[in-house]
């Protein structure tokens, strides 16, 4: 949430703070498993519309856009990393339907899963890992920068 020039932030509570943190920590241990926002709320006692509302003002994006992108990263460095199967990497991810994997990876990375791994491998094998996860993070449609008017 913005806030006009010269208003100060609401104070927010630190109970608060330690709760969105420790569900955000969950998403990325345990991205694989079946996780959905009423349990994940229920883990740090909100309710599921305020720890949704919470969660997006602290950290920009909903807890179901986060956990996608976890899920993303992860397999990214699969299919960079191993000969394993588009299929397989999708369900050690925490996706249950190639599908819906193969449509959020196509939105998150710009291409498919097969041609990411043909095209993206190559280019990051001499880079440090600091800078190929740089490099890599996934960019939603909506967070990349406009084209420059010509």
């Amino acid at each position: 949430m913005r806030f006009p020039a010269g208003r100060p932030r609401p104070v927010v509570p630190t109970a608060d703070l330690v709760a969105l943190r420790r569900a955000r920590d969950r998403m990325d241990r345990d991205h694989a498993q079946a996780l959905d926002v009423d349990s994940l709320a229920r883990s740090v006692h909100m309710s599921a519309g305020h720890f949704s509302r919470r969660f997006r003002e602290e950290y920009g994006e909903s807890p179901y856009s986060y956990l996608m992108t976890r899920r993303i990263e992860r397999a990214m460095t699969l299919l960079r990393q191993t000969d394993r199967s588009v299929t397989d990497i999708c369900m050690e991810v925490g996706f249950t339907s190639l599908g819906t994997f193969s449509t959020r990876f196509r939105e998150l990375v710009g291409v498919p899963p097969s041609v990411y791994r043909e095209r993206g491998a190559d280019v990051l094998d001499s880079m440090p890992p600091c800078i190929a996860r740089r490099v890599t993070r996934p960019v939603r449609n909506r967070e990349a920068s406009a084209p420059e008017p010509l």
